[in-house]
């Protein structure tokens, strides 16, 4: 059996048809970061294991879960109150850990909706490590961090469905607020520190975790970022074929990316102090 981890704040929406997809466990546990609008009681309703943390960032949010909740398995599946497991990856999940070899950690593809339209051009459908062994897994990295396992990883079948934009738009952007803060703190702190760009990870045939986070750093130095996502989501991508929903997502994402250059700008500069001061 798997348990399972779930990290929540407000998600009182979200979080029965979350648990619902994950209800074939006997072992879930939901690190809540002080909710006030009854998710903490909604969590316990429905049989989950409720731990407290105020939230700083997710790398250091996850690795706290894995180092203070006792699961009671010895495989965790972490996923987000805004994601819902597919019976394909339910049957696959129990299949890799029935016969785990020497892996250590399991890659998860995850799909992307808005409005029940499923996001298959204008967003990648990344891999994910969410099935993994607890000590053997850390997370990294502000922002959207970065897994970290300790050992070989193997790739199952099956998708986790994300439904990012399940609070409206208003949360959306709001959270986005939030990452935009973190991740412009990380561009000027690897900036800081001089980090290199690791070239040879682009052609590493193996760990394309690495290869990501690489292109990433390339990515952050190139200038006119949000015209550049929003023309490779819309148009490269063909987000076009996903209708309005392409079309929403990509202005979205390209306006998350005009928030992560004028906050990092913000930063290097300082703030502005108008005339006279």
């Amino acid at each position: 059996m798997i348990s399972i981890l779930i990290l929540t704040l407000n998600e009182v929406g979200n979080l029965p048809h979350c648990m619902k997809t994950v209800s074939w466990s006997d072992d879930v546990h939901v690190l809540d970061s002080y909710s006030t609008d009854g998710t903490i009681e909604l969590a316990k309703e429905l049989g989950g294991q409720v731990w407290f943390r105020k939230f700083d960032s997710f790398s250091q949010q996850q690795n706290w879960a894995l180092e203070n909740i006792p699961f009671k398995y010895p495989w965790v599946f972490y996923f987000d109150a805004d994601e819902r497991v597919t019976p394909k990856l339910q049957a696959s999940m129990l299949a890799a850990v029935a016969n785990p070899g020497d892996n250590v950690a399991f890659r998860i593809q995850r799909r992307d909706f808005l409005r029940d339209t499923w996001l298959e051009h204008v967003q990648m459908t990344a891999f994910y490590e969410r099935l993994f062994r607890p000590e053997k897994m850390r997370y990294e990295r502000l922002g959207h961090c970065v897994s970290k396992p300790d050992g070989p990883v193997a790739t199952i079948e099956g998708y986790l469905d994300h439904y990012p934009f399940s609070k409206g738009w208003a949360d959306w952007v709001k959270r986005h607020n939030f990452y935009s803060d973190q991740e412009a703190q990380q561009i000027v702190a690897n900036r800081g520190d001089a980090k290199d760009i690791r070239w040879g990870a682009l052609i590493s045939p193996v760990d394309n975790k690495e290869r990501r986070v690489t292109i990433k750093e390339i990515y952050y130095r190139m200038p006119g970022r949000p015209v550049l996502k929003f023309l490779t989501m819309y148009v490269a991508k063909r987000g076009f074929l996903d209708g309005m929903a392409g079309f929403y997502y990509s202005v979205m994402i390209a306006f998350y990316e005009l928030m992560i250059v004028l906050k990092t700008d913000e930063l290097n500069r300082g703030p502005e102090k108008g005339p006279g001061a």
